[in-house]
């Protein structure tokens, strides 16, 4: 059973590794906009496994993002539990105004970088644009860690390109994952404002 799916996956342009990949990526996403501390250890299989799947494709920079996202779900798991004051769990929050300089100049350095880096390396695809979608991830990445919550209009921006992108690189079944990280990550936004919301104002016991 399990053979003949991956055999029709593989005629249809896809594998069982990226459906395996896909599958884990929703679940990690959806844990995420229920701020569910198991979305972490979801998130180190899905950079695992879209490690390989990026690199199949020439998709350099997604690849060495993947490595990235590993590290940064690592500190997240730790952020979450206890990244709140004295050491207790985190909570949600809007990122500082200070922060935002920051993050926009390590944003375009990182893009500046990547672009320069992968425009160089034969079979690269969509170096530039795949490099600038790396860079916007890789700080929407870091805010999730801290719980920020504009993270999520990041990923909403990311993911309208990247499923453009991965249509053009014939990834379907990943551009249909984006698909849905991008309903998910509206989906965030409002779970996330109401939790915000309800932290700022506690129901009186």
């Amino acid at each position: 059973m399990i053979d003949e799916f991956c055999r029709w996956l593989a005629a249809h342009g896809s594998s069982c590794l990226e459906f395996f990949g896909v599958a884990m990526g929703i679940v990690t996403v959806y844990l995420s906009t229920r701020e569910n501390i198991w979305s972490w250890p979801t998130a180190l299989v899905n950079a695992a496994v879209f490690t390989v799947v990026f690199l199949r494709a020439g998709l350099y920079s997604d690849a060495g993002l993947q490595v990235i996202y590993f590290g940064l779900s690592l500190y997240g798991w730790y952020e979450w539990l206890y990244g709140g004051k004295g050491h207790t769990e985190l909570h949600v929050s809007s990122t500082p105004l200070k922060l935002w300089g920051v993050l926009a100049a390590i944003g375009v350095a990182a893009w500046l970088l990547l672009a320069t880096v992968t425009s160089r390396i034969p079979g690269a695809a969509l170096p530039y644009a795949d490099a600038a979608l790396v860079s916007v991830s890789l700080v929407a990445q870091y805010m999730l860690t801290k719980k920020y919550i504009e993270n999520w209009i990041l990923w909403i921006v990311a993911d309208m390109f990247y499923v453009g992108m991965f249509i053009i690189k014939g990834l379907r079944l990943t551009a249909f994952n984006y698909a849905i990280y991008l309903a998910l990550a509206v989906l965030g936004y409002l779970s996330w404002r109401k939790s915000r919301r309800e932290a700022a104002n506690p129901v009186p016991a």
